[in-house]
Formats: structure tokens, sequence, C-alpha cells
């Protein structure tokens, strides 16, 4: 017997590693959203939102793998043992990320550990939270006047990676526009970083939480103000981080947010 037969007795299923998008049904790809319709087993995160797992075909088993800060329902590594064991009994398995599976959601790292277990799978992008939030805030990432640069980086590294510091210098200095994920717990020591390496106390800064959601926040002011800001407001996470003069652009378009 091939090994291709071998392989296709061994699993009976694929896996669709699917971007959920931030928060807004809308949002989500209809190849997405065909996918939850159909779908065996659905093993999701906790920033998917109630809209799109309402979505999921009520006969599907649903399990929750979200992990927020200080909260795991499920180890990585036992999520991706999950996905194939899963696979080897059902045809249709998705593995339901916020966003977009490869920007900040570990897509990469659990696409190559099917690859190597031999199982299908398939990656089905979603719209990221850094660009969708920042546009429902009225905050264009790019603007003729105040950028035509863009950086995306993440305030929350994973323990123990190879080369676990971001050179904030380099971050602060690379282009107009900066985007942050998962930065409000680090905001302090980010801001340090950034006025250390030279931007002004005077840079805008918005915050976006909950974003393209009902309940969306948003919170702007400077690199001078933001910590006391946030510290006075209790304003946490899940937000996003905009850095740049398109934040000036907030005031002009906030109240064109799409209902």
């Amino acid at each position: 017997m091939s090994r291709t037969l071998i392989e296709r007795e061994k699993y009976l299923g694929k896996v669709y590693l699917v971007g959920a998008g931030p928060g807004d049904p809308g949002l989500i790809t209809l190849k997405a959203k065909g996918l939850l319709e159909c779908a065996d087993v659905v093993i999701y995160d906790a920033l998917v939102s109630p809209a799109i797992l309402a979505m999921i075909n009520p006969q599907a088993e649903q399990i929750n793998a979200g992990k927020r800060m200080g909260r795991h329902s499920l180890l990585q590594e036992e999520t991706t043992q999950l996905l194939i064991d899963k696979a080897q009994d059902n045809a249709i398995v998705v593995r339901l990320k916020g966003g977009d599976p490869f920007i900040f959601g570990r897509g990469g790292e659990e696409m190559a550990e099917l690859v190597k277990a031999g199982i299908p799978v398939e990656v089905v992008p979603g719209i990221t939270s850094g660009i969708a939030a920042a546009a429902y805030a009225g905050i264009p990432l790019t603007h003729r006047l105040y950028s035509s640069s863009v950086t995306f980086v993440t305030g929350h590294e994973a323990a123990g990676k190879y080369k676990p510091i971001v050179n904030w210098n380099a971050i602060a200095h690379g282009s107009e526009t900066i985007v942050i994920y998962m930065g409000i717990h680090n905001l302090p020591y980010i801001v340090e970083q950034l006025t250390t390496a030279g931007l002004s106390l005077e840079t805008p800064i918005g915050l976006v939480r909950w974003g393209t959601r009902p309940e969306q926040e948003e919170l702007i002011g400077t690199l001078k103000t933001i910590v006391e800001q946030v510290e006075h407001t209790r304003f946490g996470a899940p937000a996003i981080a905009v850095i740049g003069s398109v934040v000036k652009m907030h005031e002009i378009l906030s109240g064109c947010r799409p209902v």
C-alpha cells in the first residue's frame, strides 16, 4: 500500500486554521463562515466573539482552547495534540483564531506541527485587529500627509523564545506608524523604551479596546500622558495601540464608525 493511502486511512479529516477576524461578524470571510457551518469539531480561542461562535454548526463539538493573561484553558502543546487527535476521527476540524492565524496567533507553529504529523491542513486568513480596530476607531494607519509605512509588533512576547527582546530602538525609527498588539500590560515599559529611543513625548497614541465590537472603547493621548490615563480609567486588555501622527485623524473620523 502506498504511503498516501496509509495516511488517508490514518487521518480521516483535514484541519483548517481559520481567522475569525476581530469580532464584528460582518468581517469574517465567506470561506470561514462556510467552514464553521459544516465543521465537525471547532477548537476556538478566547477572543473569538459570541457572534462568530453562533455561526458554528449546532451539531459540531466545540472546545474552548482560549488563552488570556494568566488563564490558559489548554496549554499550546495540548491544543496541538488535540487537533491531531480530532483529525483522526472527523472530516472537518476547525481551529478558530481571533484575527488572523499568522499575525501573532501562533498559527505558523500549529501548522508546522500538523504538517510534521502528516495531517492535511489549510490556513484561512482573517482580518487582523491591528487593521480593523484602528479603522473602526477612525485611525487610518497610512495617510498621505502623515504616514507611508507601518510596523506591527507584539507587546507581549513568549517566554523562552529565541531572542525574546523586541528592539524598540529600531521600532521607534522604523516607520511613521506603530501598531502594538497585546501591549497594555507592558505599556509603561514600552513607552519608556520608545521615548528613550527618541520618540517625542508629544507623539500621539490611541488605544482601542474590543475593536469592532459593540463595546469598543478608545483612549487617546500622547506618550507623555497615556500611562497615567490608563491607570486613571483602568483601561485594560484586550486592546491594540496605535502610535504616530495618524492618531490625529481620530478626532475627525471617529464619528464614522461602521454600524
